[in-house]
């Protein structure tokens, strides 16, 4: 074999049907070779990851890059530089950005920001809420659409107008308009006005605290979370759109995607870390916002790391934002190893729900969420065995802190690759703003 870009030599390489002991030659951003090459191979650079394991590159398709219009806090190579830490490969940005990705005006603009900013290749998923502006946006090269159907109470931000839909005829409007480019359309689910009734119980009572806002979100077993997700479900099934439900975390919910996917139906489901790790009524009372209020009780965490199993739910997405949310995508791969040491899901279960399913679903597989020839050369080496605490200092966000502050891992990404490019080694991120490329789907 000719002198090649990189080698990673003796690795643990996971791919579909299972993990084989391999090497991977990498030339020209590409996997030219998987196996057990010469041990006279010749590269530019040689990483000996014998006892780590390879995966692919993790893909969150659901992250919030706040560029333009809030980059106090954060912007598009912080918030990269972070998913290079973590292990992250190709990042995809959300609409709730000021002006709002509304247009494809709006769009190009993000995109060329991206291009000049990211570490990580990137996308950026539009808001599908103007109808005819939905076709056009298509043709730009968008993996997906976004959909919020909440409105917040008292503030615009992070659901400012024009990018949520809570009248049911508009949203139908935009099934219909986002089925026919044949994209998924995201959408955050929830039943605003049930909300507002529930929320007011507690603000009519002076309560307006964290614990409130977590109790309100939870009453009634979830019911703000399930009435919009059985909605939108109807809503699939009469446009045959492809849904992606967002926020998974009532086991009431778990069942009518279940049903749906049983029925043969394009319905995927994501998950969010803080769901698994974070929400517990013991982090709402200490952490209050920091937290974001939500809380999971233990019983509806069982039933998503249950949907893991079973393969209910499709995908991992940090849904990274302050407030509204909280720092994820640095730390998330580290928690979801240290789950897989303590028996909660196999390693295969997670780079299925981190890489393999989000590349298929959103169009980027094979180039992406894979490892053979003829792929992207995007790699996580990982150390299953490396103990570490995940602290404030070392975090790359530009916030400057991160919920899992203290909390002791065992399992950590040690080198991150990009097309072949070295973007964090041993902790480090030593990528650049304009490594990232944008990654758009795949023609079939």
């Amino acid at each position: 074999m000719e002198r090649v870009d990189l080698l990673v030599k003796g690795g643990k390489i996971w791919t579909p049907g299972g993990f084989v002991e391999a090497d991977v030659a990498v030339h020209q951003e590409k996997i030219i070779a998987l196996g057990l090459l010469p041990a006279d191979s010749e590269a530019a650079r040689i990483i000996d990851a014998k006892g780590k394991v390879v995966i692919p590159g993790l893909i969150d398709t659901h992250t919030h890059h706040r560029e333009p219009g809030f980059t106090h806090k954060e912007d598009i190579t912080t918030a990269t530089q972070a998913a290079a830490a973590g292990g992250v490969t190709l990042s995809v940005g959300m609409p709730n950005v000021n002006p709002p990705t509304t247009t494809v005006q709006r769009y190009r603009e993000v995109i060329e920001i991206s291009k000049r900013k990211a570490v990580v290749d990137f996308n950026h998923n539009p808001s599908g809420t103007v109808p005819d502006e939905i076709p056009k946006l298509a043709k730009e090269g968008c993996l997906a659409f976004k959909i919020f159907m909440v409105k917040d109470t008292g503030r615009d931000y992070p659901h400012m107008p024009g990018i949520g839909l809570q009248n049911h005829g508009q949203l139908f409007r935009c099934f219909e308009a986002v089925g026919k480019t044949g994209l998924p359309l995201m959408v955050h689910p929830h039943d605003q006005d049930l909300m507002d009734e529930i929320e007011q119980r507690y603000w009519q009572r002076g309560d307006r605290s964290p614990q409130a806002y977590g109790k309100a979100y939870r009453d009634f077993d979830g019911i703000i979370w399930d009435t919009a997700i059985a909605t939108l479900i109807r809503f699939q099934k009469a446009t045959g759109t492809k849904l992606h439900i967002l926020h998974m975390s009532t086991p009431g919910g778990l069942e009518m995607v279940r049903r749906a996917k049983d029925e043969g139906r394009p319905v995927t489901a994501e998950v969010n870390p803080w769901a698994l790790f974070l929400a517990t009524w013991e982090n709402v009372e200490k952490l209050g916002p920091y937290c974001l209020g939500f809380w999971v009780p233990d019983e509806h965490a069982d039933a998503l790391w249950r949907g893991i199993k079973d393969g209910t739910i499709d995908v991992v997405g940090t849904e990274w934002q302050s407030p509204g949310g909280e720092p994820q995508i640095q730390d998330y791969l580290r928690l979801f190893l240290t789950a897989v040491n303590q028996g909660k899901l196999t390693l295969d279960q997670l780079v299925r729900i981190t890489s393999y399913n989000p590349a298929r679903i959103f169009g980027v597989y094979p180039r992406k969420g894979v490892i053979q020839i003829g792929s992207d050369a995007d790699l996580t080496i990982v150390d299953s065995e490396k103990e570490e605490t995940i602290t404030n200092e070392t975090t790359y966000t530009r916030v400057g802190w991160t919920p899992y502050h203290g909390t002791k891992v065992k399992g950590v990404p040690i080198y991150t690759i990009v097309r072949g490019k070295v973007v964090m080694e041993n902790g480090k991120v030593v990528g650049k703003p304009g490594d990232g490329e944008f990654v758009t789907p795949m023609k079939n």
